[in-house]
């Protein structure tokens, strides 16, 4: 493959995962990684520490405008910040130790099921949406606080281990521990997922798993879609917007699922 046309692979891979993270605030991992292992020859510990630096790139696009049309509240997603970035530390140690095989499948599967309960929960009715805002006017409670940052110690271990800026887990934990609203939610998780990302690509880093290059052109087509997939998701009701990220997950997951399913077929 010349190198022109990996550029224009990696820009492809960029672009995909800026949409599906500025409309799911899922993890460039569902994306850079499979593609980056099956099309590119890259090694499963390069392929995630190469899509944690694209997580930070188009995160950081995404949080842009979910933060223009107030869609982020970091004051009651910051604990689950802090036990994030102790967690994908750890992570990062343990994931160096792991055998390439079989990473990143089990997360595929978790994506499946993530798209059916947003779709379930979020589709009923907008109803929950506001009585949702309501609750998080206040200062968070003590109980919300010790339940966030566990939430987050678990997410920073799969940030660590599987390469998941932990953008679905952090989602999962913001709609269903501190009941967010999903816009809200998707905003919020994005912001967490860029500082997290950066905390696990400096664990990859140091052992040498990351690819500052390919990062950095994937990232160029990740802000390219990030920015406009955002754009069209704060534009659309908590309704709409569920219906929307249910699908985009389970799509993501069974791809993604397959993808690796038959790249670790061929290795063996």
């Amino acid at each position: 493959m010349s190198h022109s046309t990996i550029i224009i692979v990696m820009l492809l891979i960029g672009l995909l995962t800026g949409v599906s993270t500025g409309l799911t605030g899922a993890s460039g991992v569902s994306i850079v990684v499979p593609l980056l292992t099956l099309f590119l020859g890259f090694s499963i510990h390069a392929a995630i520490g190469t899509s944690l630096v694209v997580d930070v790139v188009a995160s950081l696009a995404v949080v842009f405008t979910y933060y223009r049309h107030g869609n982020i509240d970091i004051r009651h997603g910051i604990w689950v910040l802090l036990g994030s970035i102790t967690g994908a530390q750890v992570g990062a140690m343990v994931a160096a130790r792991l055998p390439d095989t079989g990473l990143g499948i089990g997360f595929g599967l978790g994506m499946i099921a993530m798209g059916l309960v947003i779709w379930l929960r979020n589709s009923k009715s907008t109803k929950k949406a506001s009585s949702a805002s309501d609750e998080l006017a206040g200062k968070p409670s003590r109980q919300q606080i010790i339940k966030a940052f566990l939430v987050g110690v678990g997410i920073g271990l799969l940030t660590g281990i599987m390469g998941a800026g932990g953008g679905m887990m952090i989602l999962f934990a913001l709609i269903f521990v501190l009941k967010f609203p999903l816009h809200k939610a998707i905003g919020t998780s994005t912001l967490i997922m860029a500082i997290t990302a950066l905390s696990g690509a400096l664990g990859y880093a140091i052992h040498g798993e990351v690819d500052i290059l390919g990062g950095l052109v994937i990232g160029i087509g990740a802000v390219v879609g990030g920015l406009a997939s955002a754009r069209l998701a704060n534009s659309f009701s908590e309704k709409k917007l569920a219906q929307v990220a249910g699908v985009l997950f389970v799509i993501l997951g069974i791809v993604m699922t397959f993808i690796l399913v038959r790249a670790n077929t061929i290795m063996l």
